[in-house]
């Protein structure tokens, strides 16, 4: 993991859908194998089945990305005053080394309620300025904004228009940005108006109204992914459809594939490692970066992976003294292949032959 900030993605919907797979596949890419992963259980923390909940998501990436052999730990930082409280250095500690911070479905404002100002949060914070990637889904997505929107509030219990003070994240970046998952929703269908994340284009006009000056608004469609390189200072849109940007009283619209500026999101800066955070604890997370890299297996290298696609390409073509040919090669450099019905997965030879 190299210094400074990792990349962000963050889900508008379909983090385990096929889409998602793929946007997931991407950033692993990116990322030293074994890809080490904390899922943090905080979203869904008031839920008896918090740590399934958490656990799916775990599942999926050990099921679908065999090939960057992912290391899941599960952060079980459900609720303060707890045994599982965000605030306990224990809890706290079982983030540091991870090369990918994932934050998913439950509750925004609940997220809100137990991160802010925890031992956790800041944890994941420096984590990811050190070099870990951050994943946001559902909930996750949400919470992170300078204003989180209180989706079940509103449009399950019926609360009056509000907004909910996020967790901020891109504040220290100099972004003040809101976000809003399922843009383009139609589970209402013609009846009822469910876009803009369960709010409807009515409503969300009525709120758009409520933020302060300079607010930009990100809406990231279903089955849709924005990526924010922050060294780079680029997005890119991933998945199925597109984002929209609403600032200063324009209407911006990028679609998947897609790269714009960083910049089109407001004045944006670059914060060092210990800004706004006890520089104690970020000399802690370095270290425990610095231990993980030490201790991590190699994973496969580039010439193993590329030689695993086109052994791909020459099973599609049906071409099969090339792709046992290529089988054998990828043997050579110490990796056997494993065909599954989900595709190839790669094991060490040491491994298949325990």
């Amino acid at each position: 993991m190299a210094e400074g900030p990792g990349l962000v993605v963050l889900f508008g919907s379909g983090e385990t859908s096929a889409s998602g797979r793929k946007v997931f596949d991407w950033l692993c890419s990116c990322l030293p194998t074994p890809v080490r992963v904390a899922i943090l259980e905080t979203p869904a923390g008031f839920e008896l089945n918090s740590p399934q909940v958490a656990g799916r998501i775990g599942e999926f990436l050990d099921h679908h990305l065999q090939n960057y052999r992912p290391q899941v730990t599960i952060v079980p930082a459900r609720k303060r005053g707890t045994p599982f409280s965000p605030e306990l250095p224990e809890i706290a500690a079982l983030i540091p080394g991870a090369d990918l911070l994932f934050l998913g479905p439950g509750s925004p404002t609940y997220a809100v309620r137990q991160l802010r100002d925890s031992l956790a949060w800041h944890t994941l914070v420096a984590c990811h300025r050190l070099g870990a990637a951050l994943v946001l889904a559902s909930a996750g997505t949400v919470a992170v904004s300078a204003y989180a929107l209180p989706v079940y509030e509103i449009y399950k219990v019926g609360e009056d228009l509000h907004w909910h003070d996020g967790l901020d994240f891109f504040g220290s970046y100099g972004l003040s940005l809101v976000f809003v998952p399922h843009w383009n929703n139609q589970e209402g269908g013609a009846d009822l108006d469910t876009s803009r994340c369960y709010m409807g284009r009515t409503r969300l006009e009525a709120l758009l109204g409520m933020l302060p000056p300079g607010m930009t608004v990100v809406g990231i469609d279903e089955h849709t992914a924005l990526t924010f390189d922050l060294v780079a200072e680029t997005c890119r849109v991933l998945g199925k459809d597109g984002v929209t940007v609403l600032r200063g009283g324009q209407e911006r619209r990028f679609e998947s594939g897609g790269d714009f500026s960083v910049h089109e999101l407001g004045p944006f800066c670059r914060p060092e490692p210990e800004i706004g955070l006890p520089a104690e604890l970020v000399a802690q997370v370095r270290a425990a970066v610095a231990r993980a890299q030490a201790e991590a297996i190699p994973g496969p290298s580039s010439e193993v992976l590329t030689l695993l696609e086109e052994r791909e390409a020459a099973r599609a073509r049906r071409d099969w003294a090339a792709s046992d040919a290529l089988r054998a090669r990828i043997a050579e450099l110490g990796w056997q292949v494993r065909d599954t019905r989900d595709g190839p997965c790669l094991e060490p030879m040491t491994k298949a032959g325990s």
